[in-house]
This record gives structure tokens, C-alpha cells and sequence, in this order.
């Protein structure tokens, strides 16, 4: 049974260095769409990707809305390119305040970006406000590195009634991709002010890492473990959930993608 997956992902080869994450998420795509599935894959256009080496351009059709994120408004731009030797399309959320910066996640000094919080809630917003303009239905969302943590939230509680996303199943990864500390302390009421009502929302008085996975898990369908390395606490809240969960597995292992594509299955 082929799926419309529609992948977010906080980072994919070769648009950045080829991490864990982003190497299996460039892999994935390529996997999936090779095996029948329909693939949309997105990425927030963070300013270090080279565009005029991968040919980014933007799709007029698609830019031009403003979203408003903690009062303050935020255009929302989008552009498009392609892996040529995966033949495989992906679309970048862009905006000038949020990502034009030369870095993904750190500054030059390697501390967060105290406005991580507020680059993921844009992502989200960015990816689902898109998916509805090109009137395309997926089965399946999976979200890849804690940058798509909002993505399930909204999926369940601010487009759950949407024709477009109202049968689609959540599948969330985990990965080596802790951060120190916590994110901004108004995270929950940003969210919160986007017109999420839940009583989870409590879990991110204190936003750290270990918590955000944890309240994102609370709308997963699915819970995958992407890295050997993922947070071991985290890991083990998932095998708790009773979520269905499919454990770490080498990308070696020949039945390594045709794995993924049958928990998708599962899940529908």
C-alpha cells in the first residue's frame, strides 16, 4: 500500500554537513519514493546553505503569507530544489528574521540561539501552512530532529479537523540532537497563544530537551529511534508510551528502509 509521507526535517544532506540526521533523512526520502510512496520533504532554509550551488529558487505561488508568531509579524517565504541524484524535491521554509543568519542552531561561540523556540513554532506553521496551499493530503507526517517538535502539536490540536491532515498519522524520531539547558521560558505560551488548549502544555514550564520530547511523544502515533546515540531517558519514556516503536537499526541492515515502510503501514 503506497503512502503519502510528507518528511520535516531540522536538517538534511547535502544541504548541511552530513550528520546522522541528515544523511538518514536525505536517505529516506530516496528510500520511500523508490518504493512507490508519494514524498514531500521539508527543511527550514537556514542562511549557511550555499543556494546558488543547489540551485535553491523560490515558488511565488507559495510565499508572500505572513504569520503572526508572538504578535509580531513574520513573511513566510518558500523555496524549492533538487537532489538530482536522488530525484527527489525539497521545499525550505525561509524568513529573513528567523534564518537568514550564517548557522543553524548555535552562534559563532556554540550557544543557542535564544530564539529557537520561536524558529521552531514559525517551521511548523511554515510546513503546514504550505501543505494546505498545495492541496496535498499525506498519510503520514513524520518529523525528524527536535527543530519539528511543534509540527505534532498542531497537528493534533490547531489542524485536526482540517480535510487535509484530519486522517494522518504522527511519526516522530529520536536522535543524538540533545541541547543544554532549556529553551526560551515563554515557549509554552507561545504555543499556547497560537490556539493550542492542552493540558500538556504544563510539561513545558520547563522546556528542556528531555521535556519537549516528552510532550511532543504525547502526539506521536510513532515513535522511532533514529541514533544509537539518542537520549537514553528520552529513548526510554518511548518504550513506556506503549506507542508503537521501532527500535535503532544500523542503515546497513538490508531491510533497513523496507523497516520504515512497513511501520508506516502499520500505523494507517
Amino acid at each position: 500500500m503506497a503512502s503519502k509521507i510528507l518528511y520535516v526535517c531540522q536538517e538534511i544532506a547535502p544541504y548541511l554537513p552530513e550528520t546522522e540526521e541528515a544523511k538518514l533523512c536525505r536517505m529516506l526520502s530516496q528510500a520511500m519514493q523508490e518504493r512507490g510512496n508519494e514524498i514531500r520533504t521539508f527543511m527550514p532554509r537556514y542562511g549557511c546553505i550555499n543556494e546558488r550551488r543547489h540551485q535553491l529558487h523560490e515558488v511565488i505561488r507559495l510565499s508572500g503569507m505572513n504569520l503572526i508568531i508572538d504578535d509580531n509579524d513574520h513573511q513566510l517565504i518558500i523555496k524549492v530544489a533538487s537532489i538530482p541524484s536522488a530525484r527527489v524535491q525539497i521545499y525550505f521554509i525561509d524568513n529573513d528574521d528567523y534564518f537568514a543568519r550564517k548557522a543553524v542552531l548555535k552562534d559563532a561561540d556554540g550557544n543557542y540561539f535564544a530564539d529557537n523556540d520561536e524558529r521552531a513554532i514559525f517551521f511548523a506553521r511554515g510546513v503546514l501552512e504550505t501543505v494546505k496551499k498545495l492541496r496535498w493530503t499525506p498519510t503520514v507526517v513524520h518529523c525528524h530532529g527536535w527543530l519539528a517538535g511543534v509540527v505534532p502539536v498542531y497537528l493534533k490540536r490547531i489542524f485536526a479537523d482540517d480535510p487535509i491532515f484530519r486522517d494522518v498519522k504522527i511519526v516522530v524520531s529520536l536522535y543524538d540532537d540533545s541541547f543544554p539547558g532549556e529553551l526560551e521560558r515563554e515557549f509554552r505560551t507561545k504555543i499556547a497563544h497560537e490556539g493550542v488548549k492542552d493540558k500538556n502544555l504544563s510539561i513545558l514550564e520547563a522546556p528542556s530537551y528531555e521535556n519537549l520530547c516528552r510532550f511532543v511523544m504525547k502526539y506521536a502515533d510513532g515513535v522511532v529511534v533514529g541514533s544509537a546515540g539518542a537520549d537514553a531517558a528520552v529513548v526510554e519514556l518511548a518504550r513506556r508510551s506503549g506507542k508503537p516503536l521501532l527500535e535503532y537499526q544500523s542503515p546497513d541492515e538490508a531491510d533497513f528502509f523496507d523497516n520504515y515502510n512497513r511501520f508506516y503501514e502499520a500505523l494507517q
